[in-house]
């Protein structure tokens, strides 16, 4: 009878270690899949009516470097993808204004589950790469490990030729300005959310692109690490 009662213990310890492994393994060690697993994804539809004025958003922005490892969720990815360069239109208007309405934007964003590129005209993202490679992004950010511990890398990217065949040497300003608009969308959009984020602008930018993958005119412009913060005491 006392052998039973051990080895009932022992199976029901077995048990509850097991599923409760199961149940917060994946929020502790942040390896749980956020994405379902295909090349193109549509993401949930942006949310109009914020919680917070953009007054206060303005005054609340700062530079967060201090992130926990929670990813953020789908709708929150969604809705700073939108805010850096989402339509709003049923024409082509977006988030951001654009010199001659010609976007040479590109935005990526960069997450454990690989790299996307972000689709504003039907509000998805295309995968580039399937690996995480926030490691590789941090060493050509000069080995800036925000880069590395953030959950969510938004890259802003610039095609300058969509610009430069109607602007001709003004298009660099002019990409570069839109460029701005879209990283400070971001940014309150983050403030927004309740997330943190910082831009960043050191990086080796062919290092950036052999990291994502990117096209060979597609010229990396800002890196934005996003995320929840985390509480670093004095």
């Amino acid at each position: 009878m006392a052998h039973k009662t051990i080895s009932l213990h022992v199976l029901l310890t077995v048990f509850l270690v097991t599923n409760y492994s199961a149940i917060t393994g994946a929020a502790e060690t942040g390896k749980k899949s956020l994405l379902p697993d295909r090349s193109v994804i549509t993401l949930p539809a942006p949310v109009y009516q914020g919680r917070m004025s953009v007054e206060e958003a303005l005054r609340k922005r700062e530079s967060v470097r201090q992130f926990s490892q929670s990813p953020l969720t789908e709708q929150e990815l969604a809705q700073l993808l939108w805010a850096a360069q989402g339509k709003t239109r049923d024409w082509a208007a977006r988030t951001a204004p654009s010199a001659g309405a010609l976007f040479p934007l590109e935005v990526y964003v960069v997450i454990q589950e690989g790299v996307f590129r972000y689709s504003s005209g039907d509000h998805r993202i295309l995968r580039v790469v399937k690996t995480d490679v926030r490691r590789q992004l941090a060493a050509a950010a000069l080995g800036q490990d925000i880069i590395r511990q953030a959950p969510a890398v938004f890259v802003i990217a610039g095609v300058y030729k969509r610009t430069a065949e109607k602007y001709s040497n003004r298009a660099k300003r002019y990409v570069e300005i839109e460029a701005g608009h879209a990283g400070q969308n971001l940014l309150l959009q983050a403030v927004s959310l309740g997330l943190g984020a910082v831009p960043v602008g050191a990086f080796q930018d062919a290092h950036v692109k052999q990291a994502l993958h990117l096209p060979v005119n597609h010229e990396p412009l800002y890196l934005i690490p996003v995320g929840r913060k985390r509480f670093v005491p004095p």
